[in-house]
């Protein structure tokens, strides 16, 4: 009995400014299939277009406005975290498996934290600060 050797097809590896070009574009990439595929990651983007320019306009003090951004950014970050957990999971197999559905409720709980951080957030600003 032989073992056959397996050869990948390995793309070539670019450096320098090629390389930031074409990261860029798997980030777009990334980006916009989240956008089509992903309903939460859509709803939340929309509320950050609605939220970040009302928050501009209020009269905060830049470590405020930096806050809000920042919870914002973590929101959108961990969706689409959650989202690619999703998809390798997915990926995997589609019959139940208690350990892909650990890992998907995992992902949608980092998910939920992320909304409890950027709801303080906000709160703390617009109330407390």
């Amino acid at each position: 009995m032989s073992i056959q050797k397996v050869e990948k097809c390995v793309p070539p590896k670019h450096s320098g400014l090629t390389r930031i070009i074409k990261a860029g574009g798997y980030s777009f990439k990334g980006m916009s299939s989240a956008w089509h595929s992903e309903a939460a990651f859509r709803q939340e983007c929309l509320l950050a277009l609605l939220l970040v320019p009302a928050f501009l306009l209020m009269d905060l003090s830049s470590m405020d406005r930096f806050m809000l951004i920042m919870a914002t950014g973590f929101v959108l970050v961990t969706e689409l975290l959650n989202s690619a957990l999703e998809s390798v999971v997915d990926r995997i197999g589609a019959e139940y498996h208690e350990l892909s559905g650990k890992a998907k409720d995992i992902g949608s709980a980092a998910v939920f934290i992320a909304l409890l951080v950027w709801g303080y957030t906000w709160l703390e600003v617009l109330f407390f600060s």
